[in-house]
């Protein structure tokens, strides 16, 4: 049975965060508001929690689990950015877009694209899910709220938790989300790709 935190959208409690990173570190997996959709994160090294997240999501290795730092520098250790790409990123971050770029060696390999070695990151401006990183110290994984067979993420906390509360660890309730999920930009390539339009705006990228 999952917990369910209330947790001020721009004023966290950090009494609340502290228990929400307490639940991460010991391997349970958390449903959280972004500035685009709930997502479900856990933390970066528990192959377990990584696995039951894939589950619930009902996807396989090949589909890229996003990582959400706290800033570009910490993008930049776990992905390979050249001056183009940090530009690019400069611009964009924080904000409602996950990049596609080409992992270091400091992502596990289970978390990077099986053939392309390659990972998803992402900086959200959300002070929820800012919170949990500060007080965590360390990059999120997590991907898009959207369950099986569904189109349309979850947005309400409500409902995150009647579908999920046997799933999960923790909801945490910071009110309703977007309905659009990050746009997702590979930049691996020599002009950036457009994979996915969602809050996001492409025309930042000439796209």
């Amino acid at each position: 049975m999952s917990q369910f935190f209330q947790i001020h959208p721009d004023n966290p409690q950090l009494r609340l965060i502290k228990q929400a990173v307490q639940i991460i570190q010991s391997g349970g997996i958390v449903a959280l508001p972004t500035d685009c959709c709930y997502a479900l994160v856990c933390q970066l090294d528990n192959k377990d929690a990584v696995e039951r997240v894939r589950r619930i999501r009902g996807v396989d290795d090949k589909h890229h689990l996003t990582m959400l730092c706290r800033d570009l520098s910490e993008i930049s250790l776990y992905a390979k950015v050249d001056n183009r790409q940090f530009r690019l990123l400069k611009s964009a971050t924080p904000g409602a877009y996950t990049f596609i770029l080409e992992a270091t060696k400091e992502v596990p390999r289970r978390l990077s694209h099986p053939a392309r070695k390659t990972i998803g990151l992402r900086v959200p401006q959300h002070s929820i899910v800012n919170a949990v990183l500060e007080e965590l110290g360390q990059p999120l994984i997590g991907t898009t709220l959207i369950l099986p067979g569904e189109e349309q993420a979850l947005t309400d906390p409500d409902e995150v938790r009647s579908q999920l509360e046997k799933q999960i660890e923790l909801v945490i309730d910071g009110g309703a989300c977007s309905l659009e999920p990050t746009t997702v930009i590979d930049l691996t390539s020599d002009e950036p790709e457009l994979i996915r339009q969602g809050r996001g705006d492409a025309g930042l990228f000439g796209l």
